[in-house]
């Protein structure tokens, strides 16, 4: 099997890096060799955070190239356009139908993104958007859940077990996480029927 790139991009707050670490885990229990690498910009001020997976049979490096990302996952729409680049011609994208306004625009020194929907169904020929701030807060019931909405949407697509990426993220979630836990699972589920809808 040849090596499948994915790209998880948003800005800091947004649960990138756990989202991340749950999907190399589950990589990881379904018996392939992952490597993963992050770049934190700002993270605590709501800055840029990318976190790259790369699993298959043998990966060589942790970093993907520009242009040969098999998904990108975008956490909002800005950083899906921001991030377009890294995307293989064939490639995915997830992104969350989610406008987060940058400071450079709350600010007043940026004016804001001109038809950002249009530009982001233009910008990538596979687009899965998914509602999932909506289904975090209105069908789960917690906002902080949304990360695990966006899981289970990219669930549906890679080659692994519904249970194999439970066992990842239960392992994830220990500690003062575990009670956590229940409420994860659902919002993953929750995420990868939407993905499927």
């Amino acid at each position: 099997m040849k090596t499948v790139n994915v790209s998880l991009v948003g800005v800091g707050g947004q649960g990138i890096i756990l989202t991340a670490d749950i999907l190399a885990k589950t990589a990881a229990i379904a018996g392939y060799d992952v490597k993963k690498s992050e770049i934190h910009g700002m993270s605590q001020r709501g800055g840029s955070v990318t976190s790259q997976v790369r699993f298959g049979k043998e990966v060589a490096s942790p970093i993907i190239q520009e242009g040969t990302a098999d998904i990108l996952v975008s956490f909002d729409k800005v950083e899906a356009l921001r991030n377009q680049g890294i995307l293989a011609k064939d490639g995915v994208a997830f992104v969350n139908d989610l406008y987060l306004v940058p400071v450079t625009v709350s600010s007043g020194q940026q004016a804001p993104v001109a038809d950002l929907d249009g530009k982001v169904k233009k910008a990538f020929k596979k687009l899965v958007l998914v509602d999932a701030m909506k289904i975090a807060t209105e069908e789960v019931g917690n906002a902080r859940t949304m990360n695990m909405v966006i899981a289970g949407a990219l669930s549906a697509f890679c080659p692994f077990k519904e249970e194999q990426w439970i066992q990842a993220m239960t392992e994830m979630l220990t500690g003062p996480k575990a009670k956590l836990l229940e409420v994860n699972k659902k919002a993953f589920q929750l995420g990868r029927t939407a993905a499927n809808r």
